[in-house]
């Protein structure tokens, strides 16, 4: 599949590329019409960083954002995110004055926990979600339970890419929007033409990345 790969760049940085593969992919919560690659974008720092302060833009100085609670392993694009918030004079009601950068836990269940070393940095605290890619927004509406549940505030959500525009009342800012792939298309696992039509699935994919079939 990898020969399918596609490169689209982000309309606001060009340094900022997004790759897709067409295809049938299974999600945890969906089948998808393609699959997003951002291997390098998580892990390569410049990738990351370029991205983060993008991301940063997206944000009004007059916002508080003490946790940025990291999805699907993006926690170096959040390191750098954190550093281009507290530049742009973005404040932090922390001891510490400092934003903390951290990743939850998901149990066999699906559930989003978060143990209790890190309770404090959630309970009381202004929380700005950051993904990889939103495709249902079930993922991140179970994401913002967990941040309410532990006591904390969702203040902001920031993803790579993403196929909605608002969860739980709160705006969902992303360099990449189905716009920029406007045949992207997001189906049930119940109700998925291209399973009905036998289109074999090329990949099971999540946060981590890709599996072949």
């Amino acid at each position: 599949m990898e020969d399918r790969m596609q490169k689209i760049f982000a309309r606001e940085d060009g340094r900022i590329t997004l790759k897709i593969v067409p295809g049938h992919f299974v999600t945890p919560n969906a089948h998808i019409t393609h699959y997003f690659d951002m291997t390098t974008l998580k892990a390569r720092v410049s990738e990351a960083k370029t991205a983060a302060q993008l991301l940063a833009q997206k944000y009004s100085m007059s916002m508080i954002v003490d946790t940025i609670v990291c999805m699907d392993k993006t926690e170096t694009i959040g390191t750098f995110f954190a550093e281009e918030l507290s530049n742009a004079g973005i404040m932090s009601i922390n001891t510490h004055s400092t934003i903390y950068v951290i990743a939850p836990e998901i149990n066999t269940s699906g559930q989003i926990i978060f143990r209790d070393n890190l309770k404090m940095m959630i309970e009381n605290k202004n929380v700005l979600i950051l993904m990889a890619s939103a495709t249902t927004g079930k993922t991140l509406q179970s994401c913002v339970e967990s941040v309410l549940y532990y006591g904390g505030k969702v203040g902001g959500i920031a993803a790579v890419f993403s196929n909605v525009s608002k969860v739980s009342g709160v705006p969902v800012h992303a360099i990449f929007t189905q716009q920029d792939v406007p045949d992207y298309q997001s189906y049930s696992m119940a109700d998925c033409p291209m399973c009905r039509n036998r289109v074999k699935i090329d990949a099971m994919v999540n946060g981590y990345g890709y599996s072949k079939l």
